[in-house]
């Protein structure tokens, strides 16, 4: 069988940590052509570099890609965001995992469909700005196929494969809570950034462990499987199970609940993504023991407590464009918390402004107006953020 060519967009991150892992584990099924990072992290990606020896390395970051060049003579590196594209659209690439954080990685993404790869996908923003925009391009190059890393979504795809739509009731996208879900509301307003950050089951990056704790990371996925399983929103529910171990499950009409288990480690979903159709035989630490759990439980979402997820079904219900203002007022308002400019609460309430104010769009299939669109909600988010640092 031959090896696999594979290229890691956003290696320095959990997920192209992990998925580095997973190729190294599996060193005669993968050849690694090229790993990119934003830049923050030269110390770390020349060390991948000079481990894995891929023939290409991009940095997003332009001052990055030039520190990275004096540094290492032994690779080829590219820059900023033509660069990243330009990696992972390299004719010998088979499959690109795209582990970028946030809304940038819509156009590589983009491009990578065009290209006609496989795309082991960890970014969900991308569908959630343009879902829409996405599924047009995967309907116009068939070839391309996108199979998601989230654990979450990982296991639906897996629960609905031989499966038609017909047969489903709903999906259940299960949620560990984050680490103040058994937070009173009135505590929710001195929570510091420290405790957010404490999530008592995922190692993730900041800004989605803040997405964790304000449910909004269960609003980013309701929207995502929207658009990868072609389901209606009321067909998606979020239900919280503190020990997640099962990783979302699908209802069928006639009662029948299938459910993905799996420990909590995110290698097991990218080793799936990666070896998909296929199942590789797996080492003892991605083992789940049966006999040592306790229990399983199960229970609802507080929206009262935690607006976010209400909020982003609210967009998503709206028009194609609402996601897009609510994705990037997100963003603007987590890194304004974990500046310590914005207390934890105003996070919602930044966004549910920004919605109110644009909840006038007319949908557009144009990439250019979600792009502009985008920058506008980022600008606005910035000056409401700026007045309620002054308070």
């Amino acid at each position: 069988m031959s090896k696999q060519n594979i290229v890691i967009l956003g290696s320095t991150g959990s997920i192209g940590v992990n998925t580095l892992k997973v190729v190294e584990r599996f060193k005669d099924k993968f050849r690694l052509i090229g790993i990119s990072a934003a830049g923050t992290n030269i110390k770390l990606l020349k060390a991948q570099a000079d481990r894995f020896k891929p023939r290409f390395v991009s940095v997003y970051d332009r001052k990055g890609a030039e520190e990275l060049k004096r540094r290492t003579k032994k690779v080829k590196v590219f820059s900023g965001l033509d660069g990243v594209c330009r990696l992972a659209c390299l004719k010998e690439v088979d499959t690109v995992v795209i582990s970028i954080a946030g809304g940038i990685a819509l156009l590589p993404l983009l491009e990578v469909i065009k290209a006609n790869k496989k795309i082991a996908l960890a970014n969900k923003e991308s569908l959630v700005v343009a879902g829409h925009i996405v599924t047009e391009q995967l309907r116009k190059n068939p070839k391309a196929q996108i199979i998601p890393i989230d654990s979450e979504q990982s296991a639906i795809f897996q629960c609905l494969k031989g499966y038609d739509h017909n047969m489903i009731n709903c999906l259940y996208l299960t949620a560990s809570g984050g680490p103040l879900v058994d937070y009173k509301k009135s505590q929710l307003k001195n929570v510091l950034p420290k405790e957010a950050l404490s999530h008592p089951r995922w190692k993730m990056g900041r800004k989605i462990t803040i997405d964790s704790a304000t449910f909004m990371n269960k609003g980013l996925e309701v929207i995502e499987a929207r658009w990868l399983f072609n389901m209606p929103l009321n067909k998606i529910k979020v239900i919280i199970h503190k020990e997640a171990i099962i990783h979302s499950l699908v209802e069928f009409l006639d009662g029948s609940i299938l459910g993905q288990l799996g420990v909590t480690d995110m290698k097991l979903p990218i080793q799936y993504a990666l070896s998909f159709p296929e199942r590789w035989h797996s080492n003892g630490q991605l083992r789940l023991d049966l006999s040592k759990l306790k229990s399983l439980s199960f229970r609802q979402p507080d929206s009262k407590k935690f607006p976010c997820l209400e909020l982003a079904y609210y967009a998503a219900s709206k028009n194609n464009m609402l996601p897009c203002v609510l994705n990037a007022a997100n963003e603007e308002a987590v890194h304004a918390f974990l500046d310590h400019r914005i207390i934890f609460t105003k996070i919602p309430y930044v966004i549910d402004k920004l919605l109110k104010k644009h909840k006038s769009l007319k949908d557009s299939s144009r990439l250019s107006d979600l792009l502009e669109l985008d920058q506008e909600t980022r600008m606005q988010a910035r000056e409401l953020i700026r007045k309620l640092a002054k308070k």
